[in-house]
């Protein structure tokens, strides 16, 4: 059974400015690698639906998306906040990339796929319950996790989250949720100033120093990640995959490597091939250096598959 790759040109309308991080050349550079490394070969791609309300108010407030799509009506170009610019087609790759997470769902429920990775932008994991930052709009993985939990039944969720920046919007979204429990590392103290190190109720938070290197991430996840993995069964798992942990990439100050990607990622599909009957859904959230980018993605749909 293939991997489910899905995405969609409207993601790569959103523009944001010539100096800022988050361009459409990002998923150019993945499109890029996957074809040079043969990968794209063996995927199944599929074109990402647009997000209904239902499924977005599942997480946010509605009044927030209210705002949201009305700040576009009255407005060519909005700043959400310092780092979140809106023009006319970030809604609509915002709407894209949260109805991936959506149909990458569906397909693996369905048996459709065994796994499926959300080539989109915007980014979401820094979105929280009624408000934008961190150039996220809308929260795809936990908009995904909600649908999951409504749609199908499920009991127990898990979330991985690696990206260099803490997922400050999953977790105010899911905090004290008993069915979803959140694996989250990156660089702290670092932007946005959330993510207290330790277990917290369904969260458990690696924070990682500056200078972290491969070898020291793998043994902090082998020790507070996995047997708490174990422990709690997931029926379905997410990953929101950030790459902006690479030594390349000068949006943080870790030392990871592709290869630590690929570990992390087969160390989860080991627990969901024993408790999730190997569903697992990847979403895109970081990653800014092009190349390094483009060779993460190919190593996590590697280890994926």
């Amino acid at each position: 059974m293939t991997i489910a790759f899905i995405s969609h040109a409207d993601c790569a309308l959103h523009e944001t400015t010539s100096y800022h991080p988050d361009t459409e050349e990002r998923l150019a550079a993945i499109h890029d690698r996957l074809i040079a490394s043969g990968l794209e070969m063996i995927m199944h791609s599929y074109d990402a639906p647009m997000v209904t309300l239902q499924q977005l108010c599942r997480v946010h407030d509605v009044d927030y998306v209210s705002d949201i799509f009305q700040k576009l009506h009255e407005n060519e170009r909005v700043w959400l906040d310092a780092d979140t610019l809106m023009v006319s087609a970030s809604l609509t790759a915002a709407q894209r990339g949260a109805g991936a997470v959506v149909k990458a769902v569906d397909l693996v429920m369905s048996q459709e796929a065994k796994t499926a990775f959300c080539c989109v932008r915007p980014p979401g994991h820094h979105a929280e319950h009624n408000k934008a930052m961190g150039f996220c709009i809308f929260n795809n993985v936990a908009v995904g996790v909600a649908h999951a939990l409504a749609q199908y039944g499920l009991q127990r969720v898990a979330i991985i989250d690696f990206d260099a920046h803490h997922g400050n919007g999953t977790e105010d979204i899911f905090r004290g949720n008993e069915q979803v429990l959140l694996c989250s590392s990156f660089q702290h103290p670092f932007y946005p100033d959330t993510g207290e190190p330790g277990k917290h109720d369904n969260m458990i938070n690696i924070g990682l120093p500056a200078g972290t290197s491969g070898e020291q991430f793998r043994r902090l996840i082998e020790e507070q990640w996995l047997p708490e993995l174990e422990a709690f069964q997931p029926e379905l798992i997410f990953i929101s995959a950030g790459f902006d942990g690479h030594r390349e990439d000068d949006m943080s100050d870790l030392d990871l490597v592709e290869e630590d990607f690929a570990w992390v990622t087969r160390e989860v599909k080991k627990i969901a091939d024993k408790f999730a009957q190997g569903r697992i859904v990847s979403t895109l959230e970081g990653g800014y250096a092009m190349s390094a980018l483009g060779r993460s993605v190919a190593s996590h749909i590697d280890a994926l598959l």
